[in-house]
C-alpha cells in the first residue's frame, strides 16, 4: 500500500473507537438520532480513508506500472472500485 500509513492508521483507529462507542450506545438503548449521527461520522472517516488509499493507488501503482497492459489493468481495477462506490 502506497497511502500515507500513519494517516490511514490514525483514521482507522478513530473509526474503530467510534464503532466501539456506537456499540455501547446501542447496548445502552440511546436515542436513535444520536446513534445515526455517530454512524454517519464513522462512515465519513471510512470514506476519507478509502479516498486516500485509492488516490495512492492512482498516483503510485497506476503511474509506476511496468507496461501499458499492466497500467490498463490497474485503471480497470480503479474504475471497478469507483463503480462500487458510486452505485
Amino acid at each position: 500500500m502506497k497511502a500515507e500509513e500513519k494517516k490511514v492508521l490514525k483514521l482507522l483507529k478513530t473509526a474503530r473507537g467510534q464503532m466501539d462507542g456506537i456499540i455501547k450506545m446501542v447496548e445502552e438503548d440511546r436515542y436513535c438520532i444520536d446513534i445515526s449521527q455517530q454512524l454517519m461520522a464513522t462512515a465519513a472517516i471510512l470514506n476519507t480513508v478509502n479516498r486516500e488509499v485509492l488516490s495512492a493507488h492512482l498516483k503510485f501503482c497506476v503511474n509506476n506500472a511496468d507496461t501499458a497492459r499492466e497500467r490498463e489493468e490497474k485503471v480497470d481495477e480503479l474504475i471497478g472500485m469507483l463503480g462500487k462506490i458510486i452505485k
